[in-house]
């Protein structure tokens, strides 16, 4: 288990939201915490304590008014921490290349590749060959429908009818170096880990995979490392003492590492 940081970015302010409450609709989310710290601060302190593999997410859509600040303040981030950071949030095969040539190690991406509430792959192959397959991660963030969980895009917004399995581990792991999951119903709610995700992601062995959503305490991450048989890194957001949570990020590490 491995502790990857995250700077989320909304309306152009370093914030945590509940990732349920995400709305294109005036940009409205309930927000957790709102930093007076711009992006820029969390990614030096995170290459300062040498966490690399963490997570700049960008929550307007391209088309907001606040697109731009947004970006701004993701781009200063990866300046920041050149090779440290991944960046997801509008990526597509377009623009990749330039998130990679600004300092991301990784781009992120959900809605580019899937369309239409499927998966399309001729948009992943052409995002493969724009910067290849080690370079990419598919964010995987799902919802709960009936009885099983489905990927969701536009952050989290529209389920699509691809379930969340090993089948659909298998197949996108070709195309990706790593798969980044967001528990979106838990997100930004530190009720406690979305324990049948992490169990169904713990019965797979293949690339890297994070979790994130839900964390509150340090017997959560035990939990995690327990119903992810120790094969999940964790992302902690709102807990974090850093983002106006109760948390210590060295406790964390400390627990993370156990």
């Amino acid at each position: 288990m491995k502790f990857r940081p995250c700077i989320d970015i909304h309306n152009g302010r370093v914030k945590q939201i509940v990732g349920a409450s995400l709305s294109d609709d005036e940009d409205l989310a309930k927000e957790n915490f709102v930093s007076n710290k711009r992006a820029d601060y969390y990614a030096r302190l995170y290459k300062d304590m040498g966490l690399d593999g963490g997570h700049v997410i960008l929550l307007n859509a391209r088309e907001s008014p606040y697109y731009e600040a947004t970006l701004s303040e993701g781009l200063c981030a990866l300046r920041a921490a050149p090779g440290f950071l991944q960046i997801g949030g509008g990526v597509s095969d377009l623009n990749a290349g330039e998130f990679i040539d600004a300092g991301a190690s990784h781009v992120i991406v959900t809605s580019f590749v899937f369309r239409g509430g499927r998966i399309d792959y001729d948009n992943l192959k052409g995002l493969v060959k724009a910067v290849g397959r080690e370079r990419i991660v598919l964010d995987l963030s799902c919802k709960k429908r009936d009885d099983d969980y489905y990927i969701v895009t536009d952050r989290w917004q529209k389920f699509t009818d691809v379930k969340l399995c090993e089948e659909t581990l298998d197949k996108l792991s070709a195309y990706c170096d790593e798969f980044l999951v967001h528990a979106a119903d838990v997100e930004g709610k530190q009720s406690g880990v979305e324990i049948n995700v992490a169990s169904m992601l713990g019965r797979w062995d293949g690339i890297p995979v994070t979790y994130a959503g839900g964390v509150h305490s340090l017997e959560d991450i035990r939990t995690l490392r327990e119903s992810g048989r120790s094969r999940l890194d964790v992302t902690v957001g709102s807990a974090l003492s850093i983002f106006g949570g109760n948390l210590d990020i060295d406790d964390v590490l400390k627990a993370v590492r156990e």
